[in-house]
């Protein structure tokens, strides 16, 4: 079939680099003759068109994406709630279940004659693009979060981005944590992979790092603390991934799960720096990194991974495939099956030569 107009969505967290996916595929698109319209909100835009003035779809053309491509965020916007698999609905009785709206995606995308979607997104937004693939619309993806854990892929754009500042910060409180002898605690994003954790903590020389791949025992951390104050190197930093949890612990959570809605992870580094000023009796502090990680604009390698990933998302459409979601894979850009990757979490080997390289610089995880 061939294609005259296409929809794109971003969903899930903002991440640096979303701007810069949305123009490649507009101006790729538009050499092709294709028109391209952009969808408000994940997909609110569709379920919820009352939200919006002036439409919840709306056609982007060229002046339209004119000059974003370093901007960060999304300009159609985004939404981590509202599952459209698992929309909560309240019941008479005052109770919510959840029901399946993507067949009224489907019916929206017949209607406006759209011939095919680009979903940008995370695990979740790409478990929802598979859906609506193995419903029979035209599906490709593109990976995209700052946490890097999307698998099938080198790496996912923004994750570049987030390190980048994420190791300013180690850079910037090495020199505060030393003229006060302090330790630092600085907790970074992550979800329930290490990646942002091990690649800052390792660049910017922390003296340890707590991922949730690796349950931590924190007496080891005081004693890589008190071990460097013996030998007169009177502070340290510690990385804590917020997934991070200890050894017969429980993960830190601000709020539960609820239908439609994933667990809100945070506050490790306050029980981190808690437990190790008790352990050790130095004067500690958190600093946490959290949204600043998202936000600002992307990197040289997060914008051209963008583009990368957009242009390829416009030629994987081209070429008539579907159920699909770009990847990067050095040196090239290819196509891996959506339903490899809905469903399934990369966290950081434990034979990884990074966390290896941590390791052999003397940085303790905790175990």
């Amino acid at each position: 079939m061939s294609i005259r107009r296409i929809a794109i969505c971003t969903g899930g967290g903002d991440a640096p680099g979303l701007n810069a996916v949305i123009r490649s595929v507009v101006i790729a698109a538009a050499n092709r003759g294709w028109e391209s319209y952009g969808i408000h909100d994940g997909f609110n835009g569709i379920l919820f068109p009352e939200r919006y003035p002036e439409g919840g779809v709306y056609r982007l053309t060229r002046d339209k994406v004119r000059g974003i491509g370093h901007l960060g965020g999304t300009i159609l916007g985004t939404t981590n709630k509202g599952n459209p698999l698992h929309f909560p609905v309240q019941m008479p009785d005052g109770s919510t279940r959840d029901v399946d709206r993507t067949d009224e995606i489907l019916q929206f995308f017949a209607m406006k004659e759209l011939d095919a979607l680009v979903s940008i997104g995370g695990d979740g937004s790409l478990t929802i693009a598979n859906a609506l693939h193995q419903k029979g619309l035209r599906v490709v993806g593109v990976p995209k979060t700052i946490d890097n854990d999307l698998d099938k892929t080198f790496t996912t754009f923004g994750f570049d981005t987030a390190v980048a500042f994420a190791t300013e910060c180690i850079d910037r409180l090495h020199s505060t944590a030393q003229s006060h002898q302090r330790v630092m605690v600085i907790e970074v994003m992550g979800r329930y992979a290490g990646w942002i954790a091990l690649h800052a903590g390792i660049a910017g020389s922390a003296h340890a790092i707590l991922i949730p791949e690796i349950p931590f025992d924190l007496d080891k951390v005081a004693a890589k603390i008190r071990a460097r104050d013996n030998e007169g190197r009177m502070y340290s930093l510690v990385v804590v991934s917020e997934g991070a949890e200890a050894a017969h612990g429980q993960r830190a959570i601000l709020a539960p799960a609820e239908i439609g809605h994933a667990e809100r992870l945070g506050g490790i580094g306050e029980q981190v720096a808690s437990a190790i000023q008790e352990r050790t009796g130095k004067d500690t502090r958190v600093v946490v990194l959290g949204h600043l990680l998202r936000g600002g604009s992307p990197t040289s390698f997060d914008r051209l991974a963008a583009m990368r990933f957009g242009t390829a998302a416009v030629r994987a459409l081209e070429e008539g495939k579907s159920g699909v979601m770009v990847a990067l894979a050095f040196p090239n850009v290819n196509y891996v099956a959506l339903e490899e990757v809905a469903g399934r979490m990369k966290g950081v080997p434990l034979d990884s030569d990074t966390l290896q390289t941590g390791r052999d610089m003397g940085i303790t995880f905790g175990d």
